[in-house]
């Protein structure tokens, strides 16, 4: 796999990430998973890669999260991948997928240490 980030232009997170990405000669393939967005099986994909279930990739703020009732401790993986694939924005960002690996950069110095896993670059 070559690097990939999952980017939302007008977040600040994001545009950082990207720069350290570039910063370190990473040219990664930018997805605006917003204007392109994943689909169920991407998501899960993702998920999976990242090691984590759907209510920690889920985005609260500035989303329909509470209009949508996505809160409801009851709702499966599945249900919470759906409106995810629906509603990007439900999409926590940024996601940074690497030859090895990937993560959240939520911190975003996160994608530091994804960077130093590669091998490439200068872990700071």
């Amino acid at each position: 796999m070559d690097w990939v980030i999952w980017h939302k232009p007008t977040c600040s997170t994001s545009r950082w990430v990207l720069a350290a990405l570039r910063e370190a000669g990473i040219q990664p393939e930018v997805r605006d998973y917003i204007a392109a967005p994943p689909s169920e099986g991407e998501v899960r994909d993702a998920l999976a890669v990242l090691g984590i279930g759907a209510r920690g990739l889920i985005r609260r703020k500035g989303t329909p999260f509470v209009e949508l009732g996505l809160g409801d401790p009851g709702l499966s993986d599945d249900a919470l991948i759906a409106a995810m694939a629906a509603h990007p924005i439900l999409i926590e960002r940024p996601v940074v997928f690497a030859p090895h690996g990937a993560v959240l950069c939520r911190p975003k110095e996160r994608v530091h240490d994804l960077i130093a896993r590669n091998g490439a670059g200068v872990a700071r």
